[in-house]
């Protein structure tokens, strides 16, 4: 998708998921209204989801697509990578990747963010993975990662 189209989409979907979110404080509500507008908007989403980082492991929390690793191998893939370095991480090719963790053969591109609570804690990883190759740039991560700012704020 052309980026001034995909920055106008996200853009349409920022102001919907605003008024979705504002009838709830409950974060994994918001997390599973962003997981559903998201991957029924993109059409280069394939999976997309958040990891719950509880008691030191990542943990599948909502998402939408096919059925996902239920828990990520510590310190190994794409996940691990972004909350331990605590950035978004872009790959435009899964299989280049050291560590990879293929929850989906079909998988070829990926991103991943820490999603941060109020108090600068990370809570989650999201993580979008796509069947096809470099799918995902600066507009997707900018976009996202004002998404993500959404589950913990007040309206």
């Amino acid at each position: 998708m052309e980026n001034k189209k995909k920055e106008g989409r996200y853009s349409r979907i920022y102001k919907q998921l605003e008024a979705l979110l504002s009838k709830t404080e409950d974060s994994l509500a918001r997390m599973a209204t962003i997981c559903a507008v998201l991957h029924h908007k993109m059409d280069h989403y394939f999976w997309t989801g958040f990891y719950l980082y509880k008691f030191g492991k990542l943990i599948v929390g909502p998402y939408q697509g096919p059925v996902a690793c239920q828990e990520l191998e510590p310190e190994k893939g794409v996940c691990w990578a972004a909350l331990k370095e605590a950035v978004p991480v872009i790959v435009p090719d899964v299989h280049a990747f050291p560590g990879h963790i293929a929850c989906d053969s079909r998988s070829r591109s990926e991103i991943a963010m820490p999603v941060v609570d109020r108090k600068g804690k990370i809570l989650a990883i999201f993580d979008v993975d796509s069947d096809r190759y470099a799918s995902f740039d600066e507009v997707d991560q900018s976009a996202l990662c004002d998404i993500m700012k959404l589950i913990y704020r007040k309206f």
